[in-house]
């Protein structure tokens, strides 16, 4: 593939700076730039890289002003960042054209309904009573249980599985060996040690425009739904309990770990290897660390938490800078109470000459 500045300048709505003609076959990052590729600049400690780059063309914000020659033709856009996302999507699409038709061997079930555009990769399953909408992409091994309904435009990634009376929207990507609608870890102490599992009749709903990535789990509610709102971005590795509800537009990064029952609100962002316990509320635009731990409810929202357990973000780092500071503390304590002891010691007598 291979485009001209000018026709990459028009698809994001840039104004170029330099020459419009040149050959653009492919992008890269700046610091590796080279003849023919495209690049950004939206992160100022990059900004040495402009000058010495080797990319034919740089994206960058209008508002930049350079502060040294560069070599490369600039495209000048409001937002850098999201430019050259527009442009990663586009020759995304371009490399990956879309799939239509039914590989073999695949099974379709009984009563099951598919509309246009399908496609279906070979040694892919769909059960009985499933309704799947138009251009929905179920690649190669994977696996869609009964009585499941998934939206417009929405793919399913290989070995990824999809287990019985999950409910998915329009757009959604669900990416190589999730699991979406397995059991809940439910089981009832008993008297003499032993455990007995509680079953989990409900499901997994997820909204339009979610994406699921590698190896996340799901699991149905034991009674109603999971349910996952429109807009949800969820990384690899992510466990998501019973009965969990996660709100619009929340971005959860890889290892995370949301216990049952916890409602968390839109807007929210969770870095990775985040552990919430069950049965709380997490207020909407919540910033949560990574590796923090959350044992309560979050009311407040936009509250920026860190730590394990987790508190409000300036006073965790002020904690931190103390935290770091103890062994000099702890040496300045011995030297007072070393000094202290001495002036004990050396203590006059009373005058009637008797210790008191």
């Amino acid at each position: 593939m291979e485009f001209t500045v000018k026709q990459i300048a028009a698809l994001i709505g840039g104004t170029v700076e330099g020459n419009e003609s040149l050959k653009i076959n492919q992008l890269s990052k700046i610091e590796e730039g080279q003849e023919g590729s495209i690049s950004f600049l939206a992160n100022p400690k990059y900004e040495p890289f402009l000058y010495s780059t080797s990319a034919s063309a740089v994206i960058v914000d209008r508002s930049f002003q350079p502060k040294q020659p560069v070599r490369a033709t600039l495209i000048f856009v409001d937002n850098s960042y999201s430019s050259f996302t527009k442009l990663l999507e586009t020759v995304n699409q371009l490399r990956h054209s879309k799939k239509e038709g039914v590989e073999q061997p695949s099974w379709l079930g009984s009563d099951s309904e598919v509309g246009e555009r399908i496609y279906r990769g070979a040694f892919s399953y769909i059960g009985s009573r499933c309704k799947l909408g138009n251009d929905v992409s179920i690649h190669p091994h994977a696996y869609v249980g009964h009585n499941v309904t998934i939206g417009d435009n929405t793919v399913i990634h290989p070995g990824a599985r999809i287990l019985d009376n999950t409910v998915i929207g329009k757009n959604c990507v669900i990416k190589a060996n999730a699991v979406i609608g397995s059991e809940g870890f439910g089981f009832a102490p008993q008297a003499d040690g032993t455990y007995t599992s509680i079953p989990q009749l409900g499901n997994v709903v997820i909204e339009d425009d979610v994406s699921i990535g590698a190896n996340t789990t799901i699991d149905c509610a034991t009674m109603g739904s999971t349910v996952i709102r429109q807009g949800v971005k969820l990384d690899n590795l992510i466990q998501v309990a019973h009965n969990v509800e996660i709100g619009r537009n929340t971005v959860i990064a890889a290892q995370t770990g949301v216990a049952g029952s916890t409602k968390i609100g839109e807007g929210c962002v969770i870095a990775g290897q985040v552990g919430v316990v069950g049965h709380i509320q997490i207020a909407d635009r919540t910033k949560i660390g990574a590796q923090s731990g959350i044992g309560k409810t979050i009311r407040k929202e936009g509250t920026s938490l860190s730590g394990s357990p987790a508190f409000e973000l300036t006073e965790n780092l002020r904690s931190l800078a103390v935290f770091r500071k103890l062994p000099m503390l702890e040496k300045k304590i011995l030297e007072l109470e070393n000094r202290t002891n001495n002036t004990a010691d050396n203590r006059p007598l009373p005058s009637n000459g008797n210790a008191e």
